[in-house]
Parts: structure tokens; sequence; C-alpha cells
């Protein structure tokens, strides 16, 4: 599995603690979303972002 860059990570975790309710296991519609709520203007930054927040939210929750 590749690591993704920082600034991805990032962006990708900031935008879940900010809107939590509004991403879910949909690619298109988590790329959409991240379109509308930052300012990347590269596809494929965007793109990652979305890929990485979509894995998160597929991915189930451990219980602590």
């Amino acid at each position: 599995m590749a690591i993704k860059p920082a600034y991805v990570k990032k962006t990708a975790t900031l935008l879940m603690e900010r809107y939590p309710k509004a991403f879910g296991d949909d690619f298109e519609h988590n790329k959409e979303l991240v379109e509308e709520l930052t300012n990347v203007e590269s596809k494929g930054v965007r793109n990652r972002i979305a890929g990485y927040v979509t894995r998160k939210n597929s991915v189930p929750q451990e219980a602590a």
C-alpha cells in the first residue's frame, strides 16, 4: 500500500473532523464534497483526498 503524502492526510482528517456526517463510503459523493469544501485545484490531489476519506470511512472502526 502506498504511503499518502502528509498534506492529503491532514486535509482529509481536517475535513472529517469539521464535517463528520457529510462523508460516507461513496467515492463519487466524497469527491464532489472535497471539491466544494476546499480550494484544491488539482484533480489528482482532490481524488487522493476523496479516496483517503472514503477508505477511512469504509474501514470498520475498532472499539477502544
